[in-house]
């Protein structure tokens, strides 16, 4: 007898989101939901579900239970107290629901084990609902992904669901410059969003438990290196300015009062790179990507680069 098809529910679904229903769409392990505040033609025109939502408990539990969902995915990017809130009601539904046992919030950081507050303001909402779910998750299972930067920000804003953010990411594709962030050899981590997506789909097929960490990375290197590889690919170089190390972490410090404030939350990415923060515990990584990932194939920017010169549209 064929094994059957689990239901995967995904809430607040933005750019990341949309990976994560590819994946589901092209395997025949799943079925797929989406919970959502509105319905949004990208969903429709791919005969995707959904249920309108107003992401409370109640609301959400009905959804989970009249689908038979096993699993709960959320993409809600809020940076304020809505982003506990929202999340406490997903928990909430889970622990409450006959079948949907699994939850995995939106997170897409970096090494939170050793910089749990970095950048500052997920320290004030990823973090304590972390220590949420540490505390209080019960037969809840869940974990929360991490995978550094997305390599699509390297990528021309057509190639990637992913929105540009020039304020926060240091090369700038459209200006076609780069703000070297401390030295510039500070290490860090980049992940394609559909490698993430694809490693989010298996960790969902996953019969093993999962842990409350979960890391994926494409390639470990350096802003510096990243720029010579830009450079070499495109056959001319970037213009580059420099902020030193120290003005960033002053500038930080006398504005953490302030970290609802778009300009002041980029900055706070700066001090998230030059910590090292983004990079994800390579030694982890990798026992991890031979525990739950040996279907999956993590790119490298060169790779990248070289895949969207050739393909129209998506990488």
């Amino acid at each position: 007898m064929a094994p059957s098809r689990q239901t995967i529910a995904l809430a607040a679904v933005g750019s990341m989101g949309k990976f994560v229903c590819e994946a589901l769409l092209r395997d025949d392990r799943f079925d797929v939901v989406v919970i959502s505040r509105g319905r949004d033609p990208w969903f429709t025109s791919r005969d995707i579900p959904v249920h309108v939502s107003d992401y409370s408990s109640d609301s959400v539990l009905s959804v989970l239970d009249e689908t038979n969902a096993t699993a709960l995915l959320s993409f809600l990017n809020l940076n304020d107290e809505r982003y506990i809130t929202i999340h406490r009601a997903f928990l909430s539904a889970c622990q409450a629901s006959k079948t949907c046992k699994r939850l995995m919030p939106s997170e897409y950081c970096g090494d939170v084990e050793r910089f749990p507050d970095r950048p500052r303001f997920y320290g004030t909402t990823r973090e304590p609902f972390r220590k949420i779910l540490k505390a209080e998750a019960g037969d809840v299972e869940w974990t929360c992904i991490e995978n550094g930067w997305f390599m699509d920000y390297f990528l021309p804003k057509e190639k990637s669901y992913m929105r540009p953010v020039p304020d926060e990411f240091p090369i700038n594709l459209d200006a076609w410059t780069a703000r070297v962030r401390g030295t510039g050899d500070e290490p860090q981590s980049w992940t394609l969003a559909r490698d993430v997506g694809n490693a989010i789909v298996e960790l969902c097929a996953s019969e093993q438990k999962w842990e409350p960490i979960t890391y994926v990375c494409g390639e470990w290197g350096t802003y510096n290196d990243a720029i010579k590889t830009m450079e070499s690919f495109y056959d001319r170089p970037i213009p580059k300015t420099h902020t030193p190390a120290q003005e960033i972490r002053d500038y930080v410090a006398a504005n953490l009062d302030n970290d609802q404030v778009y300009a002041v939350q980029a900055v706070m990415c700066d001090e998230w790179s030059i910590d090292g923060a983004t990079v994800v515990p390579k030694e982890t990584t990798l026992r991890q990507r031979e525990k739950y990932f040996g279907n999956c194939r993590f790119s490298t920017l060169q790779e990248v680069l070289q895949r969207a010169k050739g393909v129209e549209g998506v990488v």
